[in-house]
Formats: C-alpha cells, structure tokens, sequence
C-alpha cells in the first residue's frame, strides 16, 4: 500500500465511524493503520485530523478549546514511557464507548449551549437535544464554565434495540442528533462528567468533586500515587499503579452497565497538563490504555441454529478462528434472524465480530459479501423437529414444552443463577434424556442413587453434587426471580423489585400499571415480567416445596410523599432536576418513567420546554384522571 493509498483509508475509516456510525475493522487494526502511516510519513495532515461526527444538518459551533482525540496505548511499555514524562499522581478511569459533547452554562448558571465533538475543533449545536438528557442539570451553581462529558446508552437500555442495532454507542450518537429533540429523551440516554474548563481548580480531582457537588454524574475515577512503584519492580510479580487499575479494570468489565473498550488515564496537576500541551491530535497529559483483541475481521463458514431455554431458534456462525481478548474462537453471536436478514449473510463473507460480554461473540458488520450461498432460514426446529414460526424478526420453535434443547437449556440457566457449582451441559442434558429432571424444581429432589444410574458416574462425586444443591435451598429474592429465565427479568430488574416490594409474595401481586411507573423499567419490561410470572407459577409452587425465597430490605416508604409519583419535564431553574428528584425521594416519593395513569404529579419547570408530557398529562386529566399539574413554584411550596 502506497502512502497516499494509506492516507485514503485512514480517511476513509474515520468517515466510516463518526459520520456513518459503520466501522469495517477493529480500533485495534485502525490504530495500525495510522501507527503505519506515523511511520512512514510522520508529518502527514491526516494524522491531525480527528474522525469528525459534523453532518450539516445542525448549526456549527466552534469550541474555544478544541476537544481533541486521546493518544492510545496496548502495552505497559508505551504507558511506562507517558508515565515518566510528568510530576505528579494520575487519574484512572473506565473509558466509556460513547459520544463527547461540550456543555455550556452562562453567568446564571443556565445550560445555554450544548454540541457535539464534531472535528474537535468544530461540532454541531444540539442543546434542544441534551435538554432531554435526564442526567445533564439545566441549572447549576458554577457561573460562566463548560463541562465536557459522555454521551451513551446503558446496557440495560439498549437491551430493548438489539434487534435493530448492532451496539449503544452508534445508537447514541443517531439519538442525540434526532430532528425532534423530544425523541431525543425516548432514548434515555445518560451522561458522565468528565472534565470542567472555566473554573480554578489545581487538579482533576477537586474538578470531579466540583462537578459531582453541581449534580453531574462522574464516572468512577480512583487517584494513582505516582510515589508508588506503578509498574512491575524486577522480578517482583505483584501490580501496582498504572497496571493495577487497568487489570481492576479489565476484570470488573462485566459489571458496568455501559460499553467500555479500556481505561483512560490523565495528568492530575493541572499546572503539569499546561507544562506538557498538546499535539494537533491529541493532549500529551492523557493516554486511553485500551483493552486488546476484543474486535476482529474473519470468514462466515456455515451457520448453525441454537434454540434457546425461551424456545427462540438463535443463528450462530462458525468462522475461520480469529484471536479476541488472548484466545482463539471459531463461533460468533448473528443476534437473530431478522438482524441476520438485513445484514445479508452469505457464506464466504468477511466479517467483524466484537467480543461484548459473554462467552460468543458478536456480528458487528458484514465488511465483504462472499460468494457462497445465502444463508437459508430453517423450516423445522433443528432440535425436536416441531414447526417454527416467525414473529417479529424471531425464529420460534411451536413447541418449547417438549424441546429438548429448550428445555435443557432452562435448566442450565437455573444452576448458573444460583450457582449450584458441577452441573455441566453434559449432565444437566444427560439428566433430561433419562428422565430425572425435566425442570429446576426436580434437581432439588435428586438423590445419589439417582446419579449414580449415570455412566462415569462415582459415589464421591455424587455426593459432591447433592451437597452443592443443598447449599442452595436459601435463595435471595432477586436471585430466585433472575433464576426463572423470564424475559427481561434480567439483574437490574430483578434488583429494583426485590428493593421495591421486598418478597415474593409482593412480587406476584405487581400489576402492570405498578411495575411500569418505576423508573428505568416501563411498559414493554413490566408487560413481560407481569405475563412471565403468570406463565412459571406452577414453576413457582415446585420449587418453594424445595426452597426458601429470603425477604429482601425494601427502600424506606416514610415520608410525606410516601405511595406518590412524581414526573419531572422542561427546563428546571431554581434547582436541576436531579436535586428536584432527589427531594421527592427523601420525603418517600418515587419517580415515574412517564406519564400514565399512575403518576400523581407532573412538575412543569419555569424554563420552559415541557412539550408531549404535558399534553398527555392534559388528556388525561380532561378524562377524570388524578394527575395534578404543577409549575416548579408550585412544588417548591408543596415540597417546603
């Protein structure tokens, strides 16, 4: 490859992933594009320029500090070497896969300006936007100061549009950028702080502070002592440091909820980040260490079908094997039938996969059609042979009860969420074809003689795993819900109704109306936890013969507001609406997801912008509704 040629496909990628939102290759193979080109060309303008998100459709906004890309790390050896450069400690932080907006607060302390990073130099103005970004304060104590931060979809979020898009951060970077700015809000999008220019502070530590007291959500940051040995003494194994927080990092992926490809580290002293400058591309005081081989190009082979513990029949591709996080993997995740339509599989494609938690993979983007055969949709379920059905862009299998495949994998789904330690695919499947257990509730009523009607199958061993399910007879009530495989009763939700209704015996008593007003679950989540506890309460029954669900402690109900909803919507200005929730909480209220018929207040803030929440908190109203409309006044003295 010539140096133009090279010039033209760093142009080309950086097009690709800002402007497109459809990357043909890893960050990894990007980054040895232009590691290529600083090479051979070191004084190359393409090597200035920053990937640009400017489309043209918004207003341009320049920013008076330019917001510039951060220089990239893989190894200790390059993070050692920015390391000795300064004086001082350093900042560690997840480094969030999202998309950097500018936000700008006037004398009063109000938002008056929000835009994207754009080409660092130049982005695009989408305040009306941000201001439904439930996390951004529309008013704050700090006068005159602009604060620099991450825009992105939690996990949990984007859980509801996997099946249209292949990851959070290209459908947060669409959704702030929504002709509609109330579509914006749709979203639910969140925001992290990360940085605040406009106001005297010595270092990034008391600016986090500072951002943290305005009510900004700060990512999670710890303080490295640079007086500490930060990286392997000789021949000493033990981490420290720099290392250390990239391998707590790095061990503690899968428990954020947000995508983050690494960890960012940056100068604490200010007066050491204006000593060190910056580059045309980057700040020489910060550097993203990120994580490796999470992202790889290959060749689609074959396609099997997986049917999955919900009787839904998953593609699975097998592919050339391809390095990703240190080990090689042959299988990649295609989501489902309708996303592998729209990506037009074919066999021979060369495709990108991106390892985003779990054990497989997934399809992230088709980068070449191949020359196969297109991939072709099975008429029969691959495991009991029943007829399949299409809904909705899912592959069905009409008879789940009798599957063998589903239903194993139901059971496997239970000890993997009670963490009954021995019980493999293989004998959980074994397990099922003779007969012995057909669901969760009959593991619990195994005996070692039982087991030992298995082949290879020993006393000791046998008394090894009836010992480690009898050690799981106590369950948490969030435990036991997540344990039933029902649909979107996932961690997070499973969480929020043990907290909010403390047994199982408030939990089955939820209606619809209840689950859908607390925050982050809505309508479409409680549908399927509503109907999901219908559908396993013989389940249920069977197995509190067996175990006992252990009441959980429920978020304090006291308080003047106690059994109230409140909503929040426009522009907030004697308080942000994070300080104006926080209020409801402390005197028992809870906060609504929107306005239903649930909800007892909606709170119209005094700036305006309050847009399609009040007009249905109106009709609602006009139908004999309890909703009670209030201006941010109003609340002020029904709060004091």
């Amino acid at each position: 490859m010539t140096i133009s040629e090279l010039e033209r496909e760093v142009r080309r990628h950086n097009r690709l992933y800002f402007i497109e939102h459809k990357p043909e290759i890893s960050d990894q193979e990007f980054d040895k594009l232009v590691e290529e080109l600083k090479r051979r060309k070191p004084d190359s303008k393409v090597l200035a320029e920053i990937g640009s998100d400017v489309t043209g459709r918004f207003k341009k906004v320049r920013h008076e500090v330019p917001m510039l890309s951060l220089d990239k790390a893989y190894d200790e050896k390059t993070m050692q070497d920015w390391a000795e450069k300064f004086e001082g400690d350093i900042i560690a932080s997840p480094k969030i896969d999202g998309c950097a907006v500018s936000i700008k607060y006037d004398l009063e302390g109000v938002l008056v300006q929000g835009a994207t990073r754009g080409s660092g130099t130049v982005g695009e103005d989408v305040t009306a936007n941000l201001r439904h970004v439930k996390d951004i304060p529309q008013k704050i104590g700090l006068k005159n100061v602009e604060v620099r931060g991450e825009i992105y979809m939690p996990l949990s979020v984007f859980k509801r549009y996997r099946t249209e898009f292949a990851n959070p951060r290209n459908l947060a970077a669409g959704a702030i950028k929504q002709k509609d700015p109330r579509k914006t809000g749709e979203y639910t999008l969140s925001f992290w702080a990360y940085d605040l220019l406009g106001e005297d502070s010595k270092d990034e530590a008391a600016k986090r502070k500072l951002l943290k007291e305005n009510g900004f959500p700060v990512i999670e940051w710890k303080l490295i002592d640079k007086g500490v040995m930060s990286f392997k003494a000789l021949g000493d194994d033990n981490l420290s440091g720099i290392q250390a927080a990239f391998e707590e990092y790095l061990k503690r992926r899968e428990e954020f909820d947000y995508e983050m490809d690494g960890v960012v580290y940056k100068v604490n002293l200010v007066s050491e980040q204006e000593r060190l400058g910056v580059t045309a591309h980057h700040p020489r005081f910060g550097i993203a260490y990120k994580f490796q081989g999470d992202s790889g190009v290959t060749i689609l082979r074959d396609v099997e079908w997986s049917v999955a513990r919900t009787g839904v029949i998953t593609p699975v591709g097998i592919v050339e094997p391809v390095e990703l996080s240190g080990a090689f993997v042959s299988r990649v995740s295609l989501h489902n039938l309708g996303l592998m339509k729209k990506l037009g599989l074919s066999k021979g494609a060369k495709v990108m996969m991106m390892r985003r938690g779990g054990v497989i993979p997934n399809l992230e983007s088709v980068v070449e059609r191949g020359r196969g055969a297109e991939v072709e949709t099975p008429k029969k379920c691959p495991s009991c042979g029943a007829k399949v059905e299409e809904k909705d862009d899912f592959l069905y299998c009409t008879n789940p009860k009798e599957c063998v495949q589903a239903k194993v994998g139901e059971l496997k789904h239970f000890v993997a969420t009670v963490e009954i330690d021995g019980f493999g695919d293989v004998l959980l499947e074994k397990l099922y074809e003779e007969g012995l257990v057909t669901d969760p509730s009959e593991l619990y009523e195994l005996k070692a003689d039982d087991l030992l009607r298995l082949e290879s199958m020993g006393d000791v061993l046998a008394d090894k795993l009836i010992r480690n399910i009898a050690a799981r007879r106590e369950l948490a009530l969030d435990v036991f819900l997540r344990s039933l495989g029902i649909r979107e009763l996932g961690k997070h939700t499973s969480a929020i109704l043990a907290q909010e209704y403390g047994s199982l015996e408030n939990v089955m008593k939820v209606t619809r109306e209840e689950l859908s007003a607390i925050h982050t679950i809505g309508e479409i989540i409680a549908d399927e936890v509503v109907n999901g506890l219908k559908a396993k309460k013989p389940l249920i029954d069977k197995l509190l013969k067996h175990v006992k669900v252990l009441h959980a402690e429920r978020k304090k109900k006291g308080g003047p507001f106690a059994g109230k909803l409140f909503l929040f919507t426009g522009s907030m200005l004697a308080m942000t609406r994070s300080e104006a929730e926080k209020l409801v909480k402390e005197k028992g209220g809870g906060i609504a997801s929107g306005v239903s018929k649930t909800l007892d207040y909606l709170v119209v803030g005094d700036g305006g912008g309050a847009g399609s929440k009040l007009d249905k908190a109106k009709k609602l109203q006009a139908k004999g509704g309890k909703i009670r409309i209030l201006g941010e006044t109003e609340f002020i003295k029904l709060v004091r």
